[in-house]
């Protein structure tokens, strides 16, 4: 892993830029969830509609703790013996969490990552990172750097440039409070 180039992306996130990074199945598009032009900018993107809401990873539980409302000792216990892993729970957002991440959902989706490029980049930036797949709204997701330079070319700040993780489809979504699966692999967004 290159620590400097992650710096360096932690850095764009920081100043409100957008950067590419592996995941643990394809590359995503991130940026600083509370930065409303840069989480437009993803959506613009990415031509998503801005309802249906963004997921955010993090390094770490406490990183979504500004973002969601507080958890019972019972789900918040199950989602940290999910995590890190391939699990992304829908919580109660907290009045705060701006409505851009949300979309129009009172829900937030939310994953510990276990890729270490991606936690890493949460360690440094410092803040729970938008983490949603790197791709035009209803096409496949990409899975190499050449992918992502071909769909955004450099409308984006930054692409990490090391390997996806193991998995072969996106992170499952589950409700927290339910624990209704919502996603099973990749629906295109």
């Amino acid at each position: 892993m290159n620590s400097n180039a992650i710096a360096k992306a932690a850095r764009i996130i920081r100043q409100g830029g957008v950067v590419a990074y592996p995941t643990e199945a394809v590359f995503g598009l991130g940026c600083n969830p509370k930065d409303n032009i840069a989480v437009r900018r993803v959506l613009t993107l990415k031509q998503r509609s801005k309802e249906k809401g963004l997921v955010l990873i993090a390094a770490e539980f406490n990183q979504f703790e500004p973002f969601i409302a507080p958890l019972s000792t019972e789900i918040r216990e199950k989602l940290l013996r999910s995590w890190p892993g391939p699990i992304t729970w829908l919580v109660p957002a907290c009045r705060e969490t701006p409505r851009l991440i949300c979309g129009q959902y009172r829900t937030l989706a939310i994953r510990v990552t276990a890729h270490p490029t991606a936690s890493e980049l949460c360690q440094q930036a410092g803040t729970a990172i938008v983490s949603t797949s790197a791709n035009l709204a209803g096409q496949a997701p990409c899975h190499s750097v050449d992918r992502v330079k071909s769909v955004f070319g450099t409308n984006i700040d930054l692409i990490l440039d090391t390997p996806l993780g193991q998995s072969r489809t996106p992170t499952e979504i589950r409700d927290a409070i339910s624990d209704k699966i919502i996603r099973h692999g990749y629906n295109p967004a």
